[in-house]
Formats: structure tokens, sequence, C-alpha cells
């Protein structure tokens, strides 16, 4: 896929905005700086010092001149190592600081960004800009730049020094360099957007690998790794299809940069030789001249390469900024008070909220209004798509409404801080989440700092204490990736309690119950309880048990209200709710009496 070009301005913004990274590090940049312009500048005096071996050394047969030469040759050696260890060291160090900071930043604007965005982010994508992006990036903004800025101060020193030699000869012998230099920039402009192709294929690779290797369950329980090898093949065919066509590029510009200096060699010996052998030039002059030269062979050649880095860090940087840069849809307001837990009540208010995704502009929620008393359950039910989840999410501002506003004890939630509001809010999943720690520090993950004994008891009162200690380890057992090594019950347990142990004033309960068994399904309700005490409980039901002891059912029907009450209330009301009873409930009820 062909990437546009972007304009010459915005490229230099994007290096001025990645150098200002530096700016927090002045002595190590100075020291790396001073050390690279040593070590470039030193290498001017080398033909210099050759010059006169030949000219008043061999020339004259006087062998002091060539012991001085040699020994000036080794002072200049020795001062440039210690230079270059400076600019190697502190560039190195420069190099992988700037990496830091970068992904920091990185990491924390993802952090920030609002539920809106990761809907449509891909994650595999985001790693690869954390990894392969910001890796390209780091590689040009210490090291690579110095070396550029370094190539470019010999480029001007030699030159400088060839006029200062003899004018008319290196007029003659820096001919091509105009052209190397032009070619250079040319080769810059056309690899850069190749290279924003290749890192925009390496993202959607790590992506279908994410997603490979997150459902690889699914993918073996289907026997479809014949259909996901083919899918990584294609992936991985197309990144190098871009790959290589950087390649063919570099392949037919590198003779070229090699080409322009052998025809400054040439010029100096087709014009200069026959001025040496009349004595219109000394021979030391000529040799110094060519030593000039040939000093730009290793510099133009890496020259090329680093606008090549240079190409690469850019494209680079552009993808990690994209996401720097992105918009916060929810965003503290300037004014923002800090709630303070001892004084939420939990009285939570919609007032003629609606909502609607930005991407398709289609209404989710449409004028809902209602009222949930402090320690109040709510119980939401509605089809699938009918906005039961999404007024969910509007309470601890995952989004924001597109109209109309949503209240805490009487004050907009956009009014106060989004940490302090979501401090709150105690959310336990359908399909909870657990990290790659212990089944204490999963619990614990929303109080940081909580003792044993704080972990043990919301365990206990989550009913997961019994089968915690079952472990060999107990608390101390890893639970593997998302909690693999246990099962959807103890999973959900383990949830219960660390909502219990984040003590949220208000609860938003995703009902779980429907993929466990009987007797698990017993203990979670029986946890269920005695989180749900004393908070405000906002449950998306599908057990009859939960929506018989709601003091408040609300029925959503295509983003609407579409009745409200009690469910001894509803039940006997010809409508959507008794629809839902008699089709899903009424079955689960006979069972449940036939059981007493």
């Amino acid at each position: 896929m062909s990437q546009p070009n972007i304009p010459v301005a915005d490229r230099f913004g994007i290096y001025r905005r990645l150098i200002g990274y530096l700016r927090p590090y002045t002595k190590q940049v100075s020291l790396a700086y001073t050390g690279m312009v040593f070590a470039a500048l030193l290498n001017l005096f080398v033909p210099q010092i050759i010059k006169n071996a030949i000219d008043n050394g061999l020339a004259d047969k006087n062998a002091n001149a060539l012991f001085v030469a040699g020994g000036l040759i080794l002072i200049i050696a020795v001062v440039r190592g210690v230079a270059a260890f400076s600019q190697r060291y502190y560039g190195d160090w420069l190099t992988h600081r700037v990496a830091y900071d970068l992904r920091n930043h990185f990491y924390k604007s993802v952090q920030s960004l609002s539920f809106a965005f990761h809907d449509k982010a891909q994650t595999g994508d985001l790693m690869s800009r954390a990894t392969s992006d910001i890796s390209e990036t780091e590689r040009f903004v210490g090291i690579g730049l110095m070396d550029l800025l370094s190539t470019v101060l010999l480029l001007v020193g030699v030159m400088v020094a060839m006029l200062l030699e003899n004018r008319s000869l290196a007029l003659l012998a820096l001919i091509p360099i105009p052209v190397l230099v032009f070619a250079t920039l040319r080769f810059g402009g056309i690899v850069r957007p190749m290279f924003k192709a290749i890192q925009e294929q390496m993202g959607q690779l790590s992506t279908t690998m994410q997603e490979s290797l997150t459902g690889i369950r699914v993918v073996k329980a289907f026997a479809r790794e014949p259909h996901e090898l083919d899918k990584f093949d294609t992936d991985n065919d197309e990144w190098f299809d871009r790959r290589y066509t950087v390649i063919k590029v570099w392949a037919n510009n590198w003779p070229f940069f090699t080409f322009t200096l052998a025809v400054s060699i040439f010029l100096l010996l087709w014009y200069g030789g026959p001025q040496a052998l009349s004595a219109q030039v000394t021979v030391g002059s000529l040799f110094a001249l060519i030593s000039y030269v040939l000093m730009l062979n290793g510099p133009v050649q890496r020259l090329g390469f680093l606008v090549n880095l240079a190409a690469t860090a850019s494209a680079s940087a552009t993808r990690v900024f994209e996401i720097v840069d992105t918009p916060r849809d929810v965003a503290d307001a300037p004014q923002a008070k800090t709630l303070e837990r001892a004084t939420v009540k939990g009285e939570v208010i919609f007032e003629g909220v609606s909502f609607a995704y930005r991407e398709n502009g289609r209404s989710i929620l449409d004028g809902v209004s209602f009222r949930a008393a402090p320690g109040q359950t709510v119980a939401l039910i509605g089809a699938t798509g009918s906005g039961k989840s999404t007024v969910t999410s509007l309470i601890p501002r995952f989004y924001d409404p597109t109209s109309g506003r949503v209240l805490l004890d009487g004050v907009d939630i956009r009014d106060v801080t989004v940490k302090s509001l979501r401090h709150q809010v105690g959310i336990v999943m359908q399909e909870p989440f657990l990290f790659s720690l212990t089944i204490g520090e999963n619990i614990a993950y929303g109080r940081v700092g909580a003792t044993q004994g704080e972990i043990e008891a919301a365990a206990t009162a989550a009913r997961a204490h019994g089968f915690i200690l079952s472990f060999p380890e107990g608390y101390d057992t890893r639970v593997g990736e998302r909690g693999v090594t246990l099962s959807g019950g103890q999973k959900q347990r383990i949830a219960i309690a660390r909502a219990l142990l984040y003590d949220p004033r208000i609860l938003i309960l995703d009902d779980s119950t429907s993929s466990v068994d009987t007797e698990t399904e017993h203990l979670i309700q029986q946890a269920l309880e005695v989180l749900m005490q004393g908070r405000t409980t906002f449950v998306i039901a599908q057990r009859l048990l939960t929506l018989k002891k709601a003091d408040q059912i609300l029925v959503l029907d295509n983003g609407r209200i579409a009745q409200r009450g009690t469910h001894d209330q509803l039940v006997v009301v010809p409508g959507l709710y008794k629809d839902i009873y008699d089709l899903q409930l009424r079955d689960q009820e006979e069972v449940a009496t036939s059981r007493k």
C-alpha cells in the first residue's frame, strides 16, 4: 500500500520534536557532541602532517621530519580516542535514555486515552509502535543524529581544507560532491514513505500474531492452525515485499554514491598529476588532496545509511506521535474537583442522556433519565444492543454523553476529576480479567498497600478463601496469563474480592453466573450479596434472582427506557419486560419453585 509523502516542513517538525527529548540532558549532550567535534576535526590535520612528511621528510631525506610526523599522528590518535570514547559513551547513553523517555511518554498516552480509542485500536499495532517503532527512533536520536552531524561536519571541513590547500584542484575535485549530496537527499525522500509502510505492516503483522496467540484455544479447538499460518504468511510476505522494495532502491543508489568519489580521485590524478610532475604543486599537496577525498569515502557511505536511518526514524516517530497526539475524549475539566470518599453518598441521576459513537453516528442511548438513590440496586435488562452496557459505561466516564448529564450526588461527573470518580466505582465484569500475578496481588490490584489480613478478609467475603488455600502456594499462587489456570467461577470470585477490597460507593455488575454450575452460582450470589450491601449497585441482569431483589428495574429498548419499576410491578403489566420474563425467566422461576 503506497503511503502519501509528508511535507518537508512536517518532517523537520518531527525531527525537532525528537531532538526536544535531548533537552533535559544538557550535560550529556555537551560531552557527547564536544567529543564528536574533536573526533571529526582532528582527522583534518592528518593529511597535512603526511604532506609535510612527504615534502620535508621523504623529498629532503629528513628522518626527523618523519619521526615528528609519526609522533604527531600518534598524539592525534590518543586525543581522538578520548574524544571518540566520550562521543560513543554519552551518545549511547542518550540513545537509550531518549528511548526510555519516549516509551514512557507513549505508554502514559495509551493509558490516558479513552475507551473510544481502545474500541478501535489494535493491541498488536500498539505493541509494534511501543517496541519496533521506538527502537527505530532511538537509533537515530542518539548515535544516529550525532553520526549524521559528524559526517556533515567532516564533509564541510574537508571541502574547506581542500580549498585552503589548492583552490583550483579543490574546485575541480569537488564538482561531483553537490551531485552526491543531492542524490543522498533524494534517496532519503524516496525511502521515507517506504519505511513508514514497512512499519505499518509490522504493526499489522504484530496484530495478527497477537490475536492468534490470544485466541490459541479457539484456534486449536476448531483445528484452524493452517488458516492462521496462511494469514500470518500473507502478512509476513507483504512485510518482506515492502522491505525488498527498499533493498532494491538502496542497491540502485549505493554504487552511485561510491562512483562519485571515484570521479573526484580521477579528476585529481588527471589534472593534478601532470602539475605535480611539472612541480606546479608538490607531491605532498597532491597526496593531501587525494587523502581528503578518500577521507570522505567512509562518511559518504555512512551518509546513505544515516539518511536511511533518519528516514526510518521519521516514519517511526510519526507513528508514535500519532498516538501521543490523539485527542483525549475524556479529560479533566480545568476546574475539576476531587471527590472525597468519605463524603460520597452514591446517588446517581441520568438527565436526558443520549449517546452515539462518533464513527457511525448511530444513537445508542436516546434521552435516558432515571434516579438511583444511595444504596439502591438498579437492574438493567433488554435485548442485545439496547444500551445496557453503555449506561454503565457512562457512570465512570469511560465515555461522555453526547447530550444530557450524569450526576453523582447532584454534581455533574464532568466537573470532578476522572481519577477520584473512578475511585468511587467498582466493576465486576462478566468475563473478569486477571493479570499474570499472584492471586493476592490480583485481589489487591485496586488497593495499593493492602495488608494480607485485608486481602484474606475480602477473599473470605467473596467465598474465595477456601479454594485459594487449596493451592500449594495459597495466595502466592500465580494465575498465568489472563488467569488461565483458574476456572470461570474462581476468577469471578477473585474479581469480587478485588471489588470488595476496593470498597467503592457505586458498584457495576455484569451478571456472570449464566456460564457456571449451580453450586458455583450459589457461591457467587452469596459473594455478590455481601459486595452489594450499602452500595448503589447497577446490575446488567439476566438471572431471575437478581431481578426480583432489585429496587428498580429499567427495561431498555433501542436506547430508550421502555419500562421501569420493580419485578412484581412489571411482571403483571403487558410489555417488553413481561415478554422477556415469559420467554427467558418463567422457566427458571418454575424450576426454582419445584426445588423448594
